[in-house]
């Protein structure tokens, strides 16, 4: 797992791809820092991260685009799924790879923190931590995803336009909750949708269930992530 971790991260940063992402991500958040917590004076860092969620819909199929259409294209996936190669080791080493150019992307929340301590003499870090962690599970979660319809598609175009309409059903699961008359169907949707989640931890609510809930979607796609290249593997 070791070898492909840094065989990814490495070709990150040799591409575009991680230079663009981390600077949208730098650029948008600003953005939300400054009009919600510069201009309005306020003193907690939710109301930015809030806004920075539909942000990871748009900017996450971007680093999981390439992860393996990126290798049908240059016609090293047989070489890849034919090496003495545990398929978990492919699957995590790319996923973590992915992870980690999402964390630096997310270091310029660290610096707002660290201003607004030094601007309102204190801050809650307990729900600075949380929104941090609310918002690195979700963008794995994407990022789980988008490697599993990477697996799964030949075009790195096609595989991001799938991953961002995925990603953005998601997030539509639970507006269509709040229209279903039904109250166990509606209850059903609530508990799958990903920005209720994602709001309990922006609200300083560090839910276990809410924590299991993204562990388990990020388990779920690389998983399946793994069977679809089990398949592959013996056709």
């Amino acid at each position: 797992m070791g070898a492909i971790y840094r065989r990814e991260v490495k070709a990150y940063f040799t591409s575009p791809i991680a230079y663009v992402f981390i600077a949208i991500l730098y650029f948008y958040a600003s953005y939300f820092f400054v009009y919600y917590n510069m201009v309005s004076g306020l003193a907690e860092v939710s109301a930015a991260y809030s806004g920075a969620f539909f942000l990871l819909i748009f900017i996450v199929p971007l680093l999981t685009m390439r992860l393996f259409t990126e290798e049908k294209r240059q016609k090293t996936d047989q070489c890849l799924l034919t090496a003495p190669v545990n398929l978990f080791s492919i699957v995590g080493g790319k996923f973590l790879a992915a992870c980690t150019i999402l964390l630096v992307g997310m270091a310029i929340f660290i610096v707002f923190a660290f201003i607004l301590n030094g601007l309102a003499g204190s801050l809650d870090w307990a729900v600075m931590v949380g929104n941090f962690l609310g918002y690195f599970l979700l963008g794995a979660s994407f990022i789980a995803i988008g490697e599993f319809v990477s697996a799964m598609t030949e075009n790195q175009v096609v595989a991001a336009i799938i991953a961002f309409i995925v990603n953005y059903l998601l997030f539509q699961i639970d507006t269509l909750s709040n229209s279903v008359t039904n109250e166990f169907i509606s209850t059903i949707l609530t508990n799958i949708g990903f920005y209720t989640r994602y709001n309990e931890f922006t609200a300083g609510i560090l839910s276990v269930t809410s924590i299991l809930f993204f562990l388990s979607v990020v388990f779920i796609f690389n998983f399946l992530t793994v069977r679809a290249l089990e398949r592959r593997r013996w056709n």
